[in-house]
């Protein structure tokens, strides 16, 4: 009589490598948000809109420099926001005003374009 070794094979059986990519997909795909920004312009006017649930005034920080707004949360908010948007023209920022109100900042952004000096030959 011959004896041979009984293998025992799950069909359910997965392989920890396996696993580990399951797992990577999954925190992926949950971890990754798509953006809903919206942003329009009328003439010199830009509105951005952007959902930030659960955060308030004073945990939000909002950057002008030149033609980029960056907006960013503060170190321990419940959650992190970071944007950047970069507009055509320099931003008047006397002129531009931000709003929060259920949850969805308002920013309105008048751009200043530059004026245009002629100069005379002598």
């Amino acid at each position: 009589m011959i004896m041979t070794p009984l293998m025992h094979r799950s069909a359910y059986a997965v392989s920890p490598s396996a696993m580990d990519a399951a797992l990577q997909r999954f925190l992926q795909a949950t971890t990754t948000t798509t953006t809903q920004d919206s942003v329009q312009q009328d003439g010199q006017v830009f509105s951005i809109k952007v959902d930030v649930p659960g955060l308030s005034r004073e945990q939000l920080h909002i950057e002008l420099q030149d033609k980029t707004v960056r907006l960013s949360s503060i170190e321990g908010a419940p959650r992190s926001v970071q944007r950047a948007w970069k507009l055509p023209a320099s931003i008047d920022a006397a002129a531009s005003k931000a709003s929060l109100e259920n949850g969805v900042l308002t920013l309105v952004l008048t751009t200043s374009q530059p004026a245009t000096q002629t100069l005379a030959i002598a």
